[in-house]
């Protein structure tokens, strides 16, 4: 059995682990109760969304979203190593039920440390061919999906204090490699749409692979109170974490979303995002979309800062 096909790697209501960041796996996640208990769970937490909102979506693990007619994208979030694809039927069937649109995030490694090749051996396998297999088998097995898919392969590259291995690549390096993967991809899978989709960093211009292989921009903005208060002397909003990144990409001419969001502070702080992050905002007139990270960050935020939780729903087992 090759390495693909090794493990399963389930997350939210179909495939997936974490989000902003993962934490290497090889237990299967279940696919939540259809009939989840929290899906209806009252939460001054939840975004507002209203008949002018913008569109939105999320990465829901939990299924708190399970029953909610607002949200009309589904976020997971695979590797393309020690993952069974077969699994993104249930995904698949989860969103069709509620007309959704999949968001899948290809991340080009495994959730295995022990399986992970380094920084260099990663680019130059890439460039040279050999994990084309890779990104092939997760285009085909997509292509035979009934919702509409979009394709976001190795995010936030312009962010290097993390833990993803094509984070530390030069930007020309970067190119080659995100230009190469969605040749491979498009070959099985040409009517997806294609999202390039940096942290938000200054610099990251130099990251953009060109406009034939790019259809929507994708950003992460996260609100966390404790972290605005020791760095930025206040709170922050969603329009002040956003502001940087989308004048940043705003001239490529695409469609903007926040791929990944999420806040976490106290009543009056998430209250105010909540209220905010899927309006109109005249002063944004390129966001189309905003894709909630509905779950507890994996890994503390440096210096101290803990874990943010992002999820709506509070819970015992939070």
């Amino acid at each position: 059995m090759d390495r693909i096909s090794k493990i399963i790697a389930l997350s939210f209501v179909g495939v997936m682990l974490s989000g902003t960041a993962h934490a290497a796996s090889s237990t299967p996640l279940g696919i939540p109760n259809e009939m989840s208990a929290t899906q209806d769970q009252p939460s001054t937490k939840r975004p507002v969304i209203t008949p002018s909102s913008i569109g939105f979506g999320a990465y829901d693990p939990h299924g708190d979203f399970g029953d909610d007619k607002n949200s009309k994208i589904e976020h997971l979030f695979l590797p393309w190593e020690d993952v069974e694809l077969g699994s993104l039927a249930l995904a698949d069937d989860y969103a069709l039920k509620r007309g959704r649109t999949l968001l899948i995030s290809v991340e080009p490694w495994s959730w295995s440390p022990d399986w992970r090749i380094s920084s260099p051996q990663l680019l130059q396998s890439i460039l040279k061919g050999e994990r084309d297999v890779y990104m092939a088998k997760v285009c085909t097995e997509a292509a035979k999906l009934k919702s509409p898919v979009i394709i976001r392969w190795a995010q936030e590259m312009d962010e290097t204090d993390n833990q993803f291995t094509w984070a530390h690549w030069q930007p020309d390096e970067y190119v080659k490699a995100y230009q190469r993967m969605v040749r491979v991809c498009k070959e099985s899978l040409p009517n997806a749409k294609y999202m390039w989709s940096p942290k938000g960093n200054e610099g990251l211009q130099a990251f953009y692979p060109g406009d034939d292989y790019v259809d929507i921009v994708g950003l992460s903005v996260f609100g966390y109170q404790k972290y605005d208060r020791a760095t930025k002397g206040g709170d922050q909003t969603f329009s002040e974490r956003l502001a940087p990144g989308y004048d940043r990409v705003k001239g490529f001419g695409k469609p903007i979303w926040v791929a990944e969001l999420g806040y976490d502070g106290d009543a009056a702080y998430d209250r105010n995002w909540a209220e905010n992050v899927a309006k109109a905002h005249p002063e944004f007139p390129e966001l189309k979309t905003v894709v909630y990270f509905n779950d507890r960050e994996v890994y503390p935020w440096a210096n101290g800062f803990g874990k943010p939780e992002w999820r709506v729903v509070n819970t015992p087992t939070n």
